[in-house]
């Protein structure tokens, strides 16, 4: 009787326990969705004490239109990320798929850039977006088929595509675009650019398929562990397979953005944004380790990296020493992290 008495006690204090999990759970959820809004408020703060432009709706704008593109690859790459797995080679694919979608559909002859004349142009958005499928698919065999490391895998593609892309467009930038290419970055829609739209969009997708389709909530999963989600019936190697594949996709979709905001297509023009997308999943607390994070949290990330780089840009400060904070950003955002959650991040 004393041990059935124990026993009880014991179910029933666990079942507390987990109840109390259970409804403490939610509130640090949200509490860590909205960690980053008061250090973008003391940013916006900061920023008008050093200018009164700062707080126009023109430098608002800017900053959103120019936020866009690396909005969408942190989608990208916090996808990824939450699968427990890593994408480098996004950069390379944010330069590699606009400049091959324009070689196939420019004409052979008339411009700086010659190409090959293939198709309408508006052919050149399912091209550019064919592309990105295509080097997620190969990322992806190699990855999940061939057993091999996935970092050295991605690295490797990063640099192999920056070169390939200089062996298509011979080093030179090119300038002429197809009007189905460029209209994105150059067009409003209710005042905002339609960029913002579109980019507003893809998250709000992003962040229903996570919270409540069956295949997004498994992604957090295979990422916290991947065997049991095995076991417990998920598929866990085209479930990655595909997340690698629509993480490329939405890296050429961004290229095709960043495209035609400059109006221009060249090799140089996705360097570096690696470092700046990882800085704003981290910031945004998207784990490295994989299976924790949100988008919401990834998108402030992002906010907050923009609302800095604008805040030392008024303040007059260089590019050189903008990328130096970014890196003292990475490196305070992973020391929280590891301390507000207790899991190590690699």
């Amino acid at each position: 009787m004393s041990e059935a008495t124990t026993l009880s006690e014991a179910t029933g204090t666990a079942a507390d326990a987990s109840g109390a999990a259970r409804r403490t759970r939610p509130s640090g959820r949200w509490l860590r969705e909205f960690s980053l809004l008061p250090a973008m408020a003391l940013l916006v703060l900061i920023g008008f004490i050093e200018s009164p432009d700062f707080l126009t709706g023109d430098n608002f704008l800017a900053m959103l239109q120019q936020s866009t593109e690396l909005s969408v690859l942190v989608l990208a790459e916090a996808l990824i990320l939450i699968s427990g797995r890593m994408d480098l080679s996004l950069e390379s694919t944010v330069t590699l798929a606009p400049v091959v979608a324009l070689w196939l559909v420019l004409p052979t002859s008339g411009n700086r850039f010659n190409g090959l004349g293939f198709g309408a142009a508006w052919l050149a958005i399912p091209a550019c977006l064919l592309v990105g499928a295509a080097v997620g698919a190969v990322n992806g065999f190699l990855i999940l088929k061939m057993n091999l490391n996935g970092f050295v895998v991605t690295l490797g593609m990063l640099t192999m595509l920056h070169g390939l892309v200089i062996v298509i467009d011979g080093g030179q930038t090119i300038f002429t675009l197809p009007p189905s290419f460029a209209y994105l970055g150059r067009h409003d829609w209710l005042g905002l650019p339609a960029s913002v739209w579109v980019c507003g969009l893809l998250f709000a997708v992003g962040i229903a398929a996570l919270g409540w389709y069956r295949h997004g909530r498994a992604l957090y999963a295979i990422g916290g562990n991947p065997a049991a989600a095995k076991a417990a019936g998920i598929r866990v190697e085209r479930t990655i397979w595909i997340v690698l594949i629509i993480g490329s996709m939405l890296a050429a979709f961004a290229g095709m953005l960043y495209t035609g905001r400059l109006g221009s297509a060249s090799a140089s023009q996705g360097t570096g944004k690696i470092f700046e997308v990882f800085a704003a999943t981290v910031i945004g607390g998207v784990s490295m380790n994989g299976g924790r994070g949100s988008l919401f949290g990834a998108l402030t990330g992002v906010l907050t990296l923009k609302l800095i780089e604008n805040v030392l840009t008024f303040g007059h400060v260089s590019a050189q020493d903008i990328e130096f904070f970014n890196g003292v950003v990475i490196l305070v955002a992973l020391i929280v992290s590891r301390y507000t959650s207790g899991a190590a991040q690699d």
